[in-house]
Formats: structure tokens, C-alpha cells, sequence
């Protein structure tokens, strides 16, 4: 009995459509990042398994895939278990020693230490790959997807959370995705803690809030108290977290609440600056027309004091963007990171990063059906024949036509002409160029536009003209 195909829950196969369809979204990203002087770099697909666990809390480490280790791996298993007391530790180990990668910025930050006397600080980097997560499939969410990451590394300044900015939206303006841009920061949240009396219950706090969007206010209070804090502590949570107004009012009103926060203080004024220079360029650009077309606007911004973001090393400032006009988590997310680099054996290295979310962003394009309508057309051109020796001289005309650039197919056999007429247009091909004796004659071919109808006898140069 033959074998019934398939693939694992959480992947995916792409068609040719769907693969033109998400090269535009890599293509427009990469685009945008190297405006801004980012360099492409790419890490395996897998690490060691020290280099990934620990990184991305509790949650996030039972989300990795681990790899068994190849060979015999049985007998040793026995053997300690079969001696003294094997450790879970120590039993992973023999077991798995590597796993796919969760996201591109731990990779990214062993690739810096691991290279950090051969590239440039500040140095900055993108990347575009796969990462794995063993998550429960759902819509938007996948165990294989795309990551898009933009990071730069070795300063402090926060030009660079400005820069981030202007990339999001730019990708987005270009991509035709109305999005707002949810903003706050770590510091922000460690004062909140502090004030409320929890400050050790920092990573608590931020894990619980982060779900508020997704599971409401009520479940968020009890998995705090779950997590052992006291109903005062809660409840002093609560205004926080329903601040209302501008961002100027918000960031007033929490100047009040973390007076006597220091961290908190040095939170609200990091995203002033951030807010003062981002809005200031918007200001100076205003009237300026974009290299796309159009004129440039402002993105949507929102301080967000339910943003958390789960992952363990955010530091500083932290973002996510959502979709305005399609029900989606976000589609892209990221923040600053001071000593994410230290883990490794090199301290005191601040970066920032954001991560677009490639598949997230396909479902948006797709649901709101803003892919440009020539996507499905690759090939220009089909040469279509009557018989062998047509066939053989469409072959040559074929590569006069490919070294000027055109993208040309040869139907790889004379068959009959309705067949090789529906073949284009289900390739969506504008062109058919026609060869028959007459045109083996003239040295020329019947070139028919698909979509008029209209048919003329061209030569080579004259099909170069028409289709360039």
C-alpha cells in the first residue's frame, strides 16, 4: 500500500506563486534594511544546545527542538543509568547536545563574540532564515517560519531604537500594511515592580502582562497571584496597566507613579528621547516624497504598559507592531538588549534588534490582497511550435533572446497548439512567439500578445523592444 504523503503539523510546502509571493516580502525588506548600511550574515540551523537554553525563560526553553544525537547513544545512557545518580542535566547531554535555533538574536550574539575580531563596531547586521518552535500550530502560527531580523550592536545610543523606527515604517509603507507600533520598556516594568513592592518578581509580572491581549485582565490577576503575588501588589497593578490618553499624558502620569524609581525614571526618559527624535524627523520630512512615491507620514505609535515581550534579555526599550486592518498577534516585535553578548564571555555589549515576522506578514498580504498583480507572471515570453525542426530553431532563438535579458521558455515539445496556448495562460506568460515554416523562412517569429490577441511577425531586436 503506498505511503499517503505529508508533513508535519506547523509546516508548510510553498507553490511557485506563494514563494514569488514571499521573495516580494524578503526582496522589500532587504531593500529597506540596506538603506540604512545593514550587512547579511547567516548562522546554522543549528547550535549547541548550551548556546540556546536558558535564554528565552521558562516557556521558551520548552518550545525547543532538540536534536538526538547520532550513533549509539543507548549503551552510555545505560551504563550511568545503571551506576550513581544520573542528573537530568547530565542525561540531556548524552542524549542531545544540539537543537534548531528559536529565534536569530541568541545565534546572533555567539556569531558577534564568537567573530569580534573581524567585523566593525558598530556593527550591523541582518538576517533572514528559519527558526523552529515546538508551539501548538494555530492561525499566524507555525512550528517552522521566517525570521527577518535587523540588529546593531556595540552602542548605546538610541538612534539606533530611532533607525528601527524609520525601518518599520518604511517596510510597511512600501508593503501597503497599515500597522501601529506598540512601544514601552524594561525599566519601565522593573519600576513598576519596584513600586509595588515586587521588584523580585520582575520576570513574573512581565510574563503574566505580556498575555493581557490574549487571555484578558481577569486570567492575568490570578496567574500573579498563582505566581505568589499578594492581592495588594495586584491591585496596585491595576491604573497602571489603564493609563489612558497621549503618549505625553501616559509617560506624565507614570512620572508620578515611579517618582521614587529609579530604573523606572531612567525608562520614561529613554523613550522621551526616542518619541522627541523619532517625531522630530517625521516634523523635517513631512513634505518630502518618498523614492517609491508618494509622500512620507508619520507611523502610528502607542506606549503600551501591558508590552512586555517574554524574552528574558530585554533590557531597554521593546516593541511590537500589529496590523490595523486584519485580526493578527504581531507581526513584527523586538527591543534593546544590554549584556546579551556577556553570556558568552563578552560583557557590557548593548544592542538592539527587531525581528519581522515573514509568514505573519504573507497571511496579512494575503487576507488584505495587496501582492502586486504581475507577481504571477515570471516568464515573458513562450516560444510554441509545430514540429522538430521548429522546435530546434526556437531553441536558438530562445538564447539570443535570454543573453538580452528576457526571461523566455520553450514549450519541450511540438504538441498541439491549444495545449501549448493553455500552458501559457495558466503560467500567466504576456507572450507567445509562434514558429512555423513561414517563420523559419523570414528568420522571424509570430509574436501574440495573450492579452489583446493582437499577433505580428517580429524579429529578435524587434522582440527585444517589445518586451524590455
Amino acid at each position: 500500500m503506498a505511503q499517503k504523503p505529508s508533513i508535519p503539523k506547523g509546516t508548510r510546502d510553498f507553490s511557485p506563486i506563494e514563494m514569488a509571493r514571499r521573495n516580494y516580502i524578503f526582496d522589500t525588506i532587504k531593500s529597506v534594511f540596506a538603506l540604512y548600511g545593514f550587512q547579511q550574515i547567516e548562522t546554522p540551523a543549528m547550535e549547541n544546545l548550551c548556546t540556546l537554553m536558558g535564554k528565552y525563560g521558562e516557556e521558551g526553553d520548552k518550545l525547543l527542538f532538540k536534536i538526538l544525537n547520532s550513533g549509539d547513544w543507548m549503551t552510555p545512557l545505560r551504563e550511568q543509568l545503571a551506576g550513581a545518580d544520573l542528573s537530568i542535566g547530565k542525561a540531556t547531554s548524552i542524549v542531545s547536545e544540539k537543537g534548531l535555533r528559536y529565534d536569530l538574536t541568541v545565534p546572533f550574539a555567539r556569531f558577534v563574540v564568537q567573530h569580534r575580531d573581524e567585523i566593525q563596531f558598530p556593527f550591523k547586521r541582518f538576517q533572514i532564515q528559519p527558526v523552529w518552535r515546538a508551539d501548538r500550530p494555530q492561525k499566524g502560527r507555525y512550528r517552522e517560519f521566517y525570521q527577518c531580523d535587523v540588529d546593531v550592536i556595540g552602542t548605546n545610543s538610541l538612534v539606533s531604537e530611532v533607525e528601527l523606527i524609520q525601518i518599520v515604517e518604511e517596510v510597511y509603507r512600501r508593503l501597503g500594511i497599515r500597522v501601529c507600533l506598540h512601544i514601552n520598556n524594561r525599566k519601565i516594568l522593573a519600576g513598576i515592580a519596584e513600586v509595588i513592592g515586587q521588584p523580585d518578581k520582575i520576570i513574573d509580572i512581565t510574563v503574566a502582562i505580556d498575555k493581557l491581549d490574549k487571555i484578558g485582565i481577569e486570567n492575568v490577576n490570578k496567574e500573579l497571584l498563582d505566581k505568589g503575588l499578594p492581592a495588594e501588589a495586584v491591585e496596585a497593578l491595576q491604573p497602571i496597566l489603564n493609563l489612558s490618553g497621549s503618549n505625553t499624558d501616559k509617560l506624565n502620569r507614570l512620572e508620578e507613579i515611579l517618582a521614587t524609581s529609579e530604573v523606572g525614571k531612567k525608562g520614561i526618559e529613554e523613550l522621551r528621547t526616542i518619541l522627541y527624535l523619532y517625531e522630530s524627523q517625521v516634523e523635517s520630512n513631512a513634505e518630502s516624497p518618498s523614492s517609491e512615491g508618494g509622500v512620507r507620514g508619520g507611523l502610528d505609535i502607542a506606549l503600551d504598559l501591558c508590552l512586555a515581550r517574554g524574552l528574558n534579555y530585554y533590557t531597554g526599550a521593546i516593541f511590537e507592531v500589529k496590523a490595523l486592518d486584519v485580526q493578527m498577534g504581531s507581526i513584527t516585535g523586538g527591543g534593546r538588549y544590554d549584556n546579551l553578548t556577556g553570556i558568552f564571555g563578552m560583557p557590557d555589549v548593548s544592542g538592539v534588534g527587531i525581528s519581522f515576522g515573514a509568514d505573519r506578514i504573507y497571511d496579512v498580504l494575503t487576507e488584505l490582497n495587496l501582492y502586486p498583480a504581475d507577481l504571477q507572471s515570471t516568464t515573458q515570453l513562450l516560444f510554441a511550435t509545430f514540429g522538430q525542426d521548429e522546435l530546434r530553431y526556437a531553441l536558438s532563438l530562445a538564447s539570443r533572446l535570454r543573453a538580452a535579458g528576457l526571461r523566455v521558455e520553450v514549450y519541450p515539445e511540438p504538441a498541439k497548439m491549444k495545449k501549448q496556448m493553455g500552458y501559457a495562460d495558466a503560467k500567466h506568460i504576456p507572450y507567445v512567439a509562434i514558429i512555423g515554416g513561414d517563420e523559419m523562412a523570414a528568420q522571424k517569429m509570430m509574436l501574440k500578445n495573450m492579452t489583446t490577441g493582437e499577433q505580428q511577425l517580429v524579429s529578435v531586436e524587434e522582440c527585444v523592444r517589445i518586451l524590455a
